[in-house]
C-alpha cells in the first residue's frame, strides 16, 4: 500500500514540477497594471516565485516599476523602480532578440518620468520591434505593440 501511494506522488501531474504562468493572463495584467494595483501587486507576487523564463523575469521587472506608482514613500518608489530596471535589464541580457522581453522595456523607457534616466535604449528598442513584429504570434501581445508604437501608452 505505502508502495502504491508513493508512486501516485511520483506520478501526479504538477505535484513537484514548477507552476507553470499563463503567460495570456501576464499580457492581460500589464495592460491594466498601471490602474488596478491589485492586479499588478497579485502578478508581481506570483512572478516573484515562478519567473523561470526570461519572457516572465522582464515581466516581473515590469510590473515592479509600475508598482512604484502604487507606493508612497518616495525611498520605496525608488527601490521598487530600481529592482524592475534590474529585472527587465537581466532578461534583456539573457535574451536580447526576445520580441516580447523588448516590448516590456520599451514599454517603461517610454512611460517613466524621464528624470529616472531609464530612456536609451527607446530608439533601438522601437527599431528592434518594427523590424520584428511579424514574428509575434499572439494577438494580445501584438495589439499591445502596435499600441505602443502608434504612441499609446501600455
Amino acid at each position: 500500500m505505502k508502495m502504491l501511494a508513493t508512486a501516485f506522488l511520483l506520478l501526479s501531474p504538477g505535484m513537484y514540477s514548477p507552476r507553470m504562468v499563463d503567460i495570456e493572463a501576464i499580457r492581460k495584467n500589464y495592460g491594466i497594471a498601471l490602474s488596478n494595483r491589485s492586479a499588478c501587486r497579485e502578478m508581481i507576487v506570483e512572478l516573484e516565485h515562478h519567473s523561470g523564463t526570461v519572457t516572465e523575469l522582464a515581466y516581473l521587472g515590469g510590473f515592479q516599476t509600475i508598482w512604484a506608482n502604487h507606493v508612497i514613500n518616495p525611498f520605496s518608489k525608488l527601490k521598487t523602480f530600481n529592482d524592475g530596471i534590474s529585472n527587465i535589464e537581466k532578461a534583456v541580457g539573457k535574451d536580447p532578440s526576445n520580441v516580447e522581453v523588448r516590448f516590456v522595456r520599451l514599454s517603461v523607457q517610454k512611460n517613466c518620468p524621464r528624470i529616472l534616466g531609464y530612456h536609451n535604449n527607446v530608439n533601438e528598442d522601437r527599431v528592434f520591434l518594427l523590424a520584428n513584429k511579424w514574428t509575434i504570434q499572439s494577438a494580445a501581445l501584438a495589439g499591445m505593440i502596435e499600441s505602443l508604437l502608434n504612441g499609446n501608452k501600455e
